[in-house]
């Protein structure tokens, strides 16, 4: 039943040591500090451990050797590492290890901040749960409400799913929540900075009131850090300091472009180098993706595009084009930038600056997940020049100018 075709986060082999944030030496800041190096030596149930292996996984990552224990153990937690280092596995393995699958009811409800993000979450808890038996329903919006209460009705054990569409399915009791043990709130610093706050809280208004709270987040600026204190109890901290979360492994550049509408030539002469691998561009608007889609597509260049205007059938129908390859160069928003893994993206092209810089390594973490390697090219106008600045000293990190033999490097 788990879709044998679910994303692997995997490619995994030997990378440990080179992959960002996975140096199991001096990264945490931490208030626990047991570390379990094997997933052999967690206890888990023997399916659940198969489902593991099975998966792709061999060892644990810096963070899933620290924070499945703990979560395991019924912890509130709080857990900060960079996209790509397998947070979303460290809560699936905790809470498959949790459940009780004889039980059909909800145990388990995670939320994340986009419809594609639920998605690949659920991918990775029935990927893991295989052979469990696990039923894990995505509840997401733009999709039916009423096939959304029938599954919810006839039971689920875990629900992944977007705050809005969950809190209607509580609301209409389709969704029961009394079993419920283990809430998730992933991608946080997100969620929060949409605007998400008050339906987090309509829905844990409505969870029991011990449950035990996980939070993952790759940055955690201070509005995440107040709203742990509302509802985690003592949680154990196990923090990425923030210098630490590398950018290794992925070569950044910049190429200076004298005035915004030059850019578009400049993508069409990077056009040759994109194809040869696959592409992610991003814009910081819907309208700038639709328009720079529409200009390539009439120098008969092919691209496809994505963003949050779209109806869900349509993204997913992109999602998998692109997965499959069939679809190589995409041109995207930020949407995007969070928690889609795309194996085979080995470049990422910054049409527009993000203007928030805790989102540059999200968009260009996409290239080099697990140790892959990975290039970013970031088109930099002259009012860009002090934004790209604040990026290299926020990620004390350097970017270069593009070098002409740009296409060897992918």
């Amino acid at each position: 039943m788990a879709g044998n075709g679910a994303e692997k986060e995997s490619d995994r082999g030997n990378d440990y040591q080179a992959a960002p944030g996975m140096d199991p030496d001096g990264v945490i800041d931490s208030n626990w500090d047991e570390i379990v190096t094997s997933f052999d030596d967690m206890g888990l149930k023997e399916k659940l451990l198969r489902g593991i292996y099975s998966y792709g996984f061999e060892k644990p990552s810096a963070i899933q050797q620290r924070a499945v224990m703990p979560c395991i153990r019924g912890h509130d937690v709080i857990a900060q590492a960079q996209s790509g280092t397998g947070k979303t596995a460290t809560f699936s393995v905790a809470i498959l290890q949790k459940i009780d699958t004889s039980l059909n009811e909800c145990q388990a409800l995670i939320l994340a901040p986009t419809r594609e993000l639920a998605q690949q979450i659920q991918k990775v808890v029935l990927s893991l749960g295989d052979y469990m038996d696990t039923q894990c329903h995505a509840c997401i919006g733009g999709t039916s409400v009423r096939d959304d209460q029938r599954k919810l009705e006839m039971g689920t054990h875990i629900v992944a799913g977007t705050p809005g569409r969950v809190y209607d399915m509580i609301a209409r009791r389709a969704l029961r929540t009394n079993h419920i043990k283990i809430f998730v709130l992933d991608e946080a610093d997100e969620m929060l900075s949409r605007g998400f706050k008050d339906q987090i809280y309509d829905v844990f208004k409505q969870l029991p009131t011990d449950i035990q709270v996980i939070l993952l987040s790759a940055t955690m600026p201070s509005e995440v850090l107040e709203v742990t204190k509302k509802f985690m109890r003592e949680p154990i901290k196990i923090l990425v300091k923030k210098e630490r979360l590398t950018l290794e492994g992925i070569k950044q550049f910049y190429v200076m472009i004298e005035k915004e509408e030059w850019k578009f030539d400049t993508l069409c002469d990077l056009y040759e180098t994109l194809t040869i691998t696959q592409a992610v561009i991003f814009c910081n608007t819907r309208r700038k993706v639709d328009w720079l889609t529409q200009k390539m597509q009439e120098k008969d260049f092919t691209v496809s595009h994505m963003h949050g205007d779209m109806e869900q059938k349509q993204r997913g129908a992109i999602m998998r084009e692109f997965r499959s390859g069939s679809s190589r160069v995409l041109i995207t928003t930020d949407l995007l930038a969070r928690g889609i893994d795309v194996q085979q993206v080995s470049l990422v092209i910054n049409y527009d600056l993000p203007t928030n810089r805790e989102n540059y390594i999200h968009r260009i973490g996409r290239g080099g997940r697990f140790g892959r390697k990975g290039v970013a090219i970031n088109f930099v106008t002259a009012e860009d020049k002090r934004n790209l600045q604040d990026i290299e000293k926020y990620y004390n990190t350097q970017i270069e100018e593009m070098p002409m033999d740009v296409a060897d490097l992918i």
